[in-house]
């Protein structure tokens, strides 16, 4: 019986930079380095309830959030693999205050940074919930041959090089996007290589779900109370009453979204006027990835990736999905 090819994710980049003559390969390069540390990342999230591992490390982030025991490793391992490798100038984590340059001699010449939030939904550890890693790419805008800096990673969304994300659920999935569009590739446990298993996703312009912490309903302004009440109004031929999913953890509710078509919102409210997520670790990313899928990203009032950043840990209200949903929501909302 024939059997189809596995694709490794090193085979499919090495095959994506082919395309372009011009191409260094520093970009592939990164996106397998990530690769590795999702790997490493995934081998204790599998082990967490077996080891010391689980729980509060009993500090805070600039967020002034708990950290987890998963956080500050999963962290670190991103860190030193990217401080190592010979294609990052630079990183800014969200579990950092600062953003972190490289000094060595390859570093300074290296053309790209990489942003992260090493563990979204770390909340939801201790429950065995779908977790995962965010990442964007951009090219430094600073000098080459000297250390990045600010401006390096406080670019706006569109003009990131690259973004995806690394999910723990049920099996581990990493999907990232360029301006070629969006691949997803699942880790095969016997030979330990992310393998093509979803090529070319498209996000469906229309779906049956949306995702947001109702129990903010009474945070909410009247547009987005009233776009509630449109989803679960009984319309069978519009597939409504539409269906509530959510998980609390980005990564999770964003990867049904990309695969299955809805709609995730994180607006602001009474308590957060200016949203809760991260433009910079979170929002600027995953807008990328579902864009070039087909879907849209909006914080309201314009396109995500087109807000101009004036701090790292910046953050946004965001409208993120299917293109016909998200455009419904934002007729309420305005």
């Amino acid at each position: 019986m024939q059997t189809s090819k596995l694709i490794t994710l090193d085979e499919f980049t090495i095959m994506e930079t082919r395309k372009f003559p011009q191409a260094t390969g520093e970009l592939s390069s990164l996106l397998r380095d990530i690769g590795l540390a999702g790997k490493l990342v995934n081998k204790q999230v599998r082990r967490a309830g077996l080891v010391d591992i689980l729980g509060e490390y009993g500090a805070t982030n600039v967020q002034g959030e708990s950290q987890m025991k998963l956080d500050i490793f999963a962290n670190e391992a991103l860190i030193n693999i990217l401080k190592y490798s010979t294609d990052c100038a630079g990183i800014a984590s969200e579990e950092n205050d600062e953003y972190l340059a490289f000094d060595d001699t390859f570093s300074a010449n290296s053309k790209y940074v990489v942003l992260f939030d090493p563990l979204d939904g770390s909340s939801n550890i201790d429950v065995n919930a779908s977790i995962g890693t965010i990442f964007s790419i951009y090219r430094r805008v600073s000098e080459l041959g000297k250390p990045c800096t600010i401006e390096d990673f406080t670019q706006p969304g569109n003009r990131q090089m690259a973004a995806g994300y690394i999910i723990y659920g049920s099996s581990t999935m990493f999907v990232y996007a360029t301006r070629l569009g969006v691949n997803g590739f699942t880790l095969e446990p016997s030979i330990g290589e992310f393998c093509l298993s979803h090529a070319n996703m498209k996000c469906p312009e229309t779906g049956k779900y949306y995702s947001l912490n109702q129990g903010n309903t009474c945070k909410y302004s009247e547009g987005m109370n009233a776009y509630l009440d449109y989803c679960m109004e009984n319309k069978k031929e519009e597939n409504r009453p539409y269906g509530l999913r959510y998980i609390g953890s980005m990564v999770a509710d964003m990867h049904r979204t990309l695969i299955k078509g809805g709609i995730f919102i994180y607006p602001g409210d009474k308590s957060n006027v200016n949203g809760k997520l991260r433009l910079m670790y979170e929002c600027n990313p995953m807008a990328f990835i579902l864009e070039a899928a087909g879907g849209v990203a909006s914080w309201g009032g314009g396109n995500i990736m087109d807000i101009n950043p004036t701090e790292l840990h910046q953050r946004t209200p965001i409208f993120i999905g299917s293109k016909n949903m998200v455009n419904k929501a934002l007729e309420f909302a305005k």
